[in-house]
């Protein structure tokens, strides 16, 4: 039940980067925001990465050219599921789009049984369609009536993304041979190291103002890339130990956290109708947690 404590550390991480990248998007653009989450992040892998390697867990020697490619792979698609996000606050009902967006892990399970080998049992199965119909009720406050197609296919374009740039993270770990500590650590070291030369390349391209300007809030992005860090460190190697749709399943637990920050550092109240969908995500983590799963 390793895999459980990642997805915890992971959920709740997450929960803290959004509600920095929150405060940051009032003063950069999107990808500044995006940009923030690896800045400083790059650095602490590569710290990661060679501290393990003074372990006794010992050393990865060899990269097979398919660990490259998956890595890429997931690093391209999560900036095509950002991208997509992005183009969800220009749309009517964006919490709709938003909501279909945070569908990944039933549309990782579809994807991963079709193209990826991957197998869940019935309870797994049944935890997944759960906290789907969580994440939507979240979502859908004023009615099915009010979903604009064209939002939602951009919602759920963002989900394929996200799930496809899982599936992948989780290809890149297998295809090495060690410690699933160590594998994990490849894989969050190269996919965040490339991310970070992709978007500083474009930044310095086509928007240096916002580059420049990210160095004059340190504080603010520092933490951002600290709780991105920690985020991405949980989930990589949760999904080193087991599939994704569970991973990310057990991920919703995520909503919890974000209404605790909400109200603890953002004074938000949180609202009486999203009762009923936590009580279903805590029974889609249960389910997912269950030992036959």
């Amino acid at each position: 039940m390793t895999w459980v404590f990642f997805t915890f550390l992971a959920a709740f991480s997450q929960a803290w980067r959004n509600a920095f990248q929150s405060q940051l998007s009032g003063s950069l653009s999107v990808c500044g925001v995006t940009l923030a989450r690896f800045l400083w992040a790059g650095p602490l892998a590569v710290l990661y990465v060679v501290g393990l390697e003074q372990t006794e867990l010992g050393v990865i020697r060899e990269f097979p050219f398919a660990f490259w490619q998956f890595c890429i792979l997931a690093g391209v698609m999560q900036i095509v599921a950002t991208g997509l996000m992005v183009m969800l606050f220009k749309q009517k009902n964006f919490a709709i789009g938003a909501g279909l967006a945070k569908c990944e892990a039933p549309v990782s399970a579809v994807l991963g049984i079709m193209f990826f080998g991957t197998t869940l049992s019935l309870y797994g199965w049944v935890g997944v369609i759960i906290g789907g119909i969580a994440v939507m009720m979240f979502s859908l406050s004023g009615g099915i009536r009010t979903i604009s197609w064209k939002t939602a296919g951009i919602g759920l374009a963002s989900s394929t993304a996200f799930a496809l740039t899982s599936l992948w993270v989780r290809e890149a770990s297998l295809v090495l041979e060690g410690h699933f500590l160590l594998r994990a650590s490849w894989v969050l070291l190269v996919v965040i190291l490339f991310q970070t030369l992709i978007l500083v390349g474009y930044m310095w391209l086509r928007e240096r103002t916002d580059l420049t300007l990210m160095f004059r809030r340190p504080k603010l992005v520092v933490l951002t890339s600290i709780a991105s860090f920690l985020g991405s460190f949980g989930w990589f190697h949760a999904m080193s130990l087991k599939a994704v749709p569970y991973v990310k399943t057990l991920g919703q637990v995520e909503i919890f956290f974000m209404m605790i920050v909400s109200v603890v550092y953002l004074k938000a109240p949180i609202p009486k109708k999203d009762v009923f969908a936590l009580m279903l995500v805590a029974i889609a983590a249960i389910l997912v947690m269950w030992p036959q799963a």
